[in-house]
């Protein structure tokens, strides 16, 4: 005897229509915001040609790190220029920063909360492992019935894939900070804002900057997905040469990319061993 299939695809469709009629309004003040964001970084880093912002890159990544990787940065993104691909990239790193800052002002709150309370650890871990497990391409679904085709649900989706790790390793660095510290911080004293703020965040940043480095680089590994989407950027040549079969062109998109991962992946390490300094 076959038990009756659960209307599990019905239940979600009638959710997401309830949710499209009564919170129209929401959507469409996220979609300006994400949108203005979106387009005021991509329009700040294409007003400076491109060889200024090859030095400015460079210069930060010499200061953030040492000699090498500021010439590896000059090096990468000249190759990106040389290649005429530095607008689409510029498209790409405004999607990938707009989506990790989002993820990370919304992640680090969260998993200090988590870690204040196990209850609220015992709610989200789920709610995270069925965020990371989840394909990818599932959360364009309801990302474009709410906002439409365009870079904004790219970065929605890019936001639901990417925050997990911001909100867990925020929670486990807290929770790892030494529990005898805690204790004399209460023995003298301490208000929870001032514990936070002087003591356990302090300690857990090098935690929390790693949470961080994995959300910038999840965020990156969705700009292809997101190009499905109509996001702009790098991703959208790499969708277009598969589609059309064009090997050399998306491996030039796909050089790209690795390029630019690599740039943000060994800036926020260096930051990561600053902090533990």
């Amino acid at each position: 005897m076959n038990l009756p299939k659960i209307p599990l695809a019905d239940w979600i469709e009638l959710l997401e229509e309830w949710l499209e009629n009564n919170l129209g309004p929401l959507f469409d003040f996220v979609k300006l915001v994400i949108g203005s964001t979106v387009e005021g970084l991509n329009a700040a880093l294409d007003w400076l040609p491109p060889l200024a912002v090859i030095v400015l890159f460079a210069a930060l990544a010499w200061y953030i790190g040492k000699w090498k990787m500021g010439v590896f940065t000059a090096v990468g993104l000249l190759v990106i220029d040389n290649l005429e691909l530095w607008s689409q990239t510029m498209q790409t790193l405004a999607l990938v920063l707009t989506a990790a800052f989002i993820s990370i002002l919304i992640g680090i709150p969260l998993g200090i909360l988590s870690a204040r309370s196990n209850g609220l650890q015992r709610v989200l871990t789920p709610v995270l492992d069925f965020m990371q497990t989840m394909p990818a391409f599932v959360y364009l679904l309801p990302a474009v019935t709410f906002f439409s085709l365009g870079v904004v649900p790219g970065v929605i989706s890019s936001i639901i894939f990417a925050i997990p790790p911001t909100i867990r390793l925020t929670n486990l660095g807290i929770r790892q900070v030494p529990a005898e510290l805690v204790e004399a911080a209460d023995a003298f004293g301490s208000t929870p804002g001032q514990k936070l703020v002087k003591l356990q965040l302090p300690i857990a940043l090098p935690t929390i900057m790693a949470g961080v480095n994995q959300t910038i680089m999840l965020s990156l590994s969705m700009v292809v997905i997101a190009s499905m989407v109509g996001a702009q950027g790098v991703g959208a040549t790499v969708y277009r040469a598969v589609t059309q079969v064009k090997t050399g062109i998306g491996f030039e998109a796909g050089l790209a990319i690795v390029i630019l991962a690599i740039i943000l992946d060994r800036l926020t390490q260096q930051v990561i061993k600053r902090s533990k300094a």
